[in-house]
């Protein structure tokens, strides 16, 4: 009998032989769960802004600092790695289509229906009141008592939508809906507090989270709030949806948050930076 193989039959050992070897190249190399990576990368980007104060801001050394930073380093170190912040516009963050550019924002992020359509959410690590504020001499003593009056908001906020009658929220419901009243809107809710600070007179008061407010009023801004809260919100982390593999993440960064729930570590952020603790809800 002969040992020599055909020439078919060795076409097609050669040619399983090249499909094995492909299909294994591409088994190395096929797309790692987004948890995976980052571990491996030894270090989580973090999106967050830095004119947010007490949330997040530059402090005296040129730092980021703030409740949202020391969360974000309190959830990188549960998962083993270091973090690293970007600082986009917020309209960028909360379009999503990030083009991993950065992995999650811990920017106090509101949890809304119309942001569930691209992002993902972690379960939320604190709940914060919406609070209208106008200068310290202002007449104005009540919500009512803005109507017809112009209220500075940032833009693509829940303050945004909400004075756009078209805020819709997860978790929480309106206490009330103001009408009525005109806006204008600065890039962040700061360069509203900031501009009022400077004396400007084109708007009447600004609508951004109650801590903001109070910790300008801490910081000398001659402001004061005006009526009650008008909702609260559900803050948490967000994550892109286009970023393939990433549901491991995902549980990764809400059972790190439910941990810092469980053991205190949230409620002890929130008493550091507010004075009070937020991460209960209302």
């Amino acid at each position: 009998m002969s040992n020599r193989i055909s020439k078919p039959v060795a076409l097609a050992i050669a040619l399983l032989t090249v499909a094995s070897l492909m299909l294994s190249a591409c088994g190395a190399a096929g797309p790692k769960d987004l948890l995976s990576t980052i571990k491996a990368r030894g270090v989580m980007r973090v999106s967050s802004d830095p004119n947010y104060k007490p949330q997040s801001f530059l402090n005296d050394k040129g730092e980021l600092d703030g409740f949202d930073i020391d969360v974000a380093k309190e959830v990188a170190k549960r998962l083993g790695v270091k973090v690293e912040f970007i600082t986009p516009d917020w309209d960028t963050i909360v379009a999503a289509n990030w083009g991993g550019r950065w992995d999650v924002s811990i920017g106090s992020m509101t949890i809304t229906p119309e942001r569930k359509k691209v992002l993902f959410f972690s379960t939320p690590y604190y709940y914060t009141p919406a609070q209208f504020a106008g200068p310290k001499d202002s007449p104005l003593n009540s919500v009512d008592d803005l109507v017809g009056k112009t209220v500075c908001v940032g833009s693509g906020t829940t303050y945004d939508d909400y004075l756009n009658g078209k805020l819709a929220l997860e978790g929480e419901k309106i206490i009330k809906q103001v009408q009525g009243v005109k806006m204008t809107t600065f890039s962040t809710d700061s360069e509203c507090i900031q501009a009022i600070q400077a004396g400007r007179k084109d708007f009447e008061a600004v609508l951004t989270a109650q801590p903001t407010i109070e910790d300008a009023i801490k910081s000398g801004v001659q402001l004061k709030k005006i009526g009650a809260p008008v909702y609260y919100e559900d803050l948490a982390a967000a994550m892109d949806q286009k970023v393939p593999n990433s549901d491991s993440f995902v549980q990764a960064v809400s059972k790190a948050i439910d941990d810092m729930h469980k053991d205190g570590t949230l409620t002890n952020l929130s008493m550091k930076w507010y004075g009070v603790d937020l991460t209960k809800k209302q």
